[in-house]
């Protein structure tokens, strides 16, 4: 197959890819459109270039080689943008710098000083630039999410950077004609470039797309899981961890496991007299408490209304009592400040360890709600402890 060909099969996938981003746009949730929309431009930008290098002998010399090279870099730029939107950062004030400056660079070598050795150098350092930048900002990503696609992402971009430097150091080394024939002498390594090229806007479609779907999904997974309001985990997630948990106990004699059910006093007043609201940063509040105070292995969560649940790993039912008076007092100690206005606020908790004959981690739940309905008709901002 020869190179003209290999850049009409390339355009042909890229515009392929092109038009697939462009149909799935509207699926996508609104906070990955814009990554994906420039995914889809700097794709279509490669597609254009592709074209031009296969029809370069139809048009001026000097022209197509010069606006192909400038759609190269400003789709690897297109590509580094994608990436930043995805993981919700600013662009860089230099983002565009890197293809401005090679635009410029290759229209003087092309026109006013004619110089194709210059023009190659152009091109590559400012595109490898920019797929280096692309493949440190996926590497330099601490989050175990979609860990496997952007290994894949990172390597096509690695192996394409790479690419651009052997391709210009063999055509800088070999020498390169003014008119810069792609079929002639040597062309292997143009027939290599429109299949190397195309690895990102064919296969890396797809594993942005991969990486798209996996924030999908984990989204999706933490909607299930946590509470809308205060963030917490929610009743669901609570008593699969607390089963689990109580089932581990079971297994290791001697772990200890506490819990406390938490209901925050005079709620309904706080709504009535300062509206719902008001009501929703109430509960935020001391949702914030209660995940400060949590150590690593400890839980809570949002068990409804006004009723909050922290499952203390490891603590008998002296220190769970402590721990909870020492919760009690913070909340008490730090009134709510909103729209001016300071409300005392404090909670009533009833606490449970597990003993030997528990059962359930449902009897834990039960016998803590107990202690708590005894807290608050003994006249509330108290802890209670289950017997």
């Amino acid at each position: 197959m020869d190179p003209v060909t290999i850049f009409i099969v390339a355009t042909l996938m890229m515009l392929a890819n092109g038009w697939v981003l462009g149909l799935m746009r509207k699926d996508f949730p609104v906070a990955l459109r814009p990554c994906t929309e420039s995914w889809r431009t700097a794709t279509l930008l490669l597609a254009g270039s592709s074209v031009l290098y296969a029809f370069q002998y139809q048009l001026p010399l000097g022209v197509a080689s010069p606006l192909a090279n400038g759609l190269v870099m400003l789709g690897c730029t297109g590509y580094l943008r994608a990436l930043r939107q995805f993981y919700g950062l600013p662009d860089p004030r230099w983002l565009f710098l890197p293809a401005l400056t090679g635009v410029l660079g290759i229209l003087w070598f092309a026109v006013l000083q004619p110089d194709t050795r210059m023009r190659v150098l152009i091109l590559s350092a400012c595109s490898t630039f920019l797929l280096l930048a692309s493949f440190v900002q996926l590497v330099s990503q601490k989050s175990s999410e979609g860990a496997h696609s952007r290994r894949v992402v990172a390597s096509l971009f690695a192996l394409v950077a790479g690419f651009m430097v052997f391709r210009a150091a063999y055509l800088l080394a070999r020498g390169i004609s003014p008119s810069f024939d792609i079929t002639g002498e040597g062309a292997w390594i143009n027939i290599a470039s429109p299949m190397i090229t195309a690895l990102l806007p064919v296969v890396g479609t797809t594993a942005f797309l991969l990486m798209c779907s996996e924030r999908i999904g984990r989204q999706w997974e933490l909607a299930a899981s946590t509470d809308y309001l205060t963030g917490l985990p929610n009743r669901r997630t609570l008593i699969t961890v607390g089963e689990r948990r109580f089932a581990e106990r079971l297994h290791q004699r001697g772990r200890n496991l506490a819990l406390a059910v938490i209901d925050i006093d005079h709620f309904k007043a706080i709504n009535d007299r300062h509206g719902h609201e008001v009501g929703d940063v109430a509960l935020r509040h001391v949702a914030e408490h209660l995940r400060a105070a949590c150590r690593g292995s400890d839980l809570a969560a949002r068990h409804g209304g006004e009723e909050f649940v922290v499952l203390w790993d490891g603590l008998d039912a002296a220190a769970a009592l402590t721990a909870g008076e020492r919760l009690r007092a913070l909340v008490a100690r730090e009134p709510l400040h909103v729209g001016g206005a300071s409300i005392a606020m404090t909670i009533s908790m009833g606490v449970a360890a597990a003993g030997e004959g528990e059962r359930s981690f449902s009897d834990l739940l039960r016998r803590a709600d107990e202690a708590l309905y005894i807290a608050k008709a003994t006249g509330r901002n108290r802890v209670e402890i289950a017997v």
